[in-house]
């Protein structure tokens, strides 16, 4: 099939889990044979590195720089406009429109919009050419108060039920306007399908398990690690709930226990508020198999969000047993107790954390079960086989048409 993929940030380098998720479902597609136009807004520009790991995998990559956040017209657009703050920063671009309207001058079996916060340059003169296109949605932005708004002010509080409030509107608008919507988990599917008739299935989040598969935990080591991108507030909380709360409950039982964080965008100032020793500050790393295998196991502190964590199911597929919230492996259809130490609070978290380092039996027998959960359900040939059902129920695009 030839498909325009549009995505609103660049997939490489694999920094958040969205980026992870784009970059090995074209890896997926592309090595099935389908041709791909990635077309890109991104606030950086694409440099040799991502020039190399993109274009194997595409007939054209094509990239149009996205305004800095500060601009007069995102500013005024955020206030005043009907879309929500997320579409605004995303949308509004000429030079974007003018080159879809370009590409759509070409046949395409799929058209494919990634994010409905993303889709603004684009509906109209979709809707114009009466053009299909699926839409996939990674995380309900309507529903994700506390991971999108967290860092306003309380006094911005009315804003931000008022841009709730546009977002919900203009997801029922992109959802009504697609051929598909494509959801990650199921809750996510179920909650869409309340807001539109068009139909929703589920693409799973996964993982390369070829890559993790000769990687295990260190039983007899005493480090836990955590991995995230940082410009993500649930992933700021998680590690501050780590050293405030958790990790010294960790330490009255375990002295010798290690925390290593890893992850993009690490705040600096994170070394001088917690200078202790045993707290590693990875910061990114591009391939984390060396580091999974000094680890004794995953800590997924996680208190808000939404989809299912990439970071998570990497963390499993390679061998490493997992202490977690509901939250950490939402998404997911594991089993506290069977595939993870489930708790909520600091200390149940902690109790989790200190029955890994000190119940190695319990841990493999974890780490086992995560692994083989991974590998049979999210797998990223999964995730492609998911991907191509939908696929194939849509209208060939040999000609403008609207949906059957």
């Amino acid at each position: 099939m030839r498909i325009l993929w549009i995505v609103p940030y660049l997939p490489w380098p694999m920094t958040s889990g969205g980026k992870t998720r784009q970059y090995h479902l074209l890896r997926t597609l592309s090595e099935r044979g389908h041709r791909i136009t990635l077309l890109v807004q991104s606030k950086t520009p694409a440099d040799a590195a991502s020039h190399a790991a993109l274009e194997p995998l595409l007939e054209r990559l094509i990239v149009v720089p996205r305004r800095p956040l500060k601009h007069p017209m995102t500013l005024l657009a955020g206030v005043f406009a009907p879309w929500p703050l997320l579409t605004t920063i995303n949308g509004l671009s000429a030079p974007l429109q003018a080159r879809f309207a370009q590409l759509l001058n070409e046949t395409w079996d799929v058209i494919q919009v990634e994010h409905s916060y993303s889709l603004q340059p684009y509906l109209h003169t979709l809707q114009q050419q009466s053009r299909d296109f699926v839409l996939t949605e990674h995380n309900l932005e309507s529903s994700l108060g506390g991971a999108t708004y967290d860092r306003f002010p309380k006094w911005a509080a009315p804003f931000v039920r008022y841009d709730q409030w546009r977002c919900r509107k203009w997801e029922r608008k992109a959802f009504d306007a697609a051929c598909h919507v494509v959801a990650v988990t199921q809750a996510d599917a179920q909650a869409i399908g309340q807001l539109t008739a068009t139909p929703v299935s589920v693409v799973v989040n996964g993982v390369d398990s070829r890559a993790f598969s000769t990687v295990s935990a260190d039983p007899q080591g005493q480090r836990l690690l955590f991995v995230g991108n940082y410009e993500y507030a649930p992933n700021l909380d998680a590690v501050q709930w780590l050293l405030d709360e958790i990790f010294p409950r960790v330490w009255l039982q375990c002295p010798g226990a290690r925390l290593a964080v890893a992850g993009y965008g690490l705040p600096e100032h994170w070394r001088e508020r917690w200078p202790d020793e045993r707290i590693e500050w990875q910061g990114f790393v591009p391939d984390l198999s060396a580091l999974q295998r000094r680890c004794a196991g995953f800590v997924a502190a996680l208190r808000h969000g939404g989809g299912s964590k990439l970071k998570v199911l990497e963390a499993m597929a390679a061998g490493l047993p997992l202490v977690s919230t509901a939250q950490g492996v939402s998404g997911l259809a594991v089993e506290a107790h069977a595939h993870y130490l489930a708790g909520e609070s600091a200390e149940a978290l902690a109790d989790g954390v200190v029955r890994l380092l000190d119940e190695p039996a319990l841990a493999r027998q974890l780490a086992d079960a995560a692994r083989d959960y991974a590998r049979n359900y999210h797998d990223w040939a999964v995730a492609g086989n998911e991907l191509e059902q939908i696929y194939r129920t849509l209208p060939t695009h040999q000609e403008p048409q609207a949906c059957a």
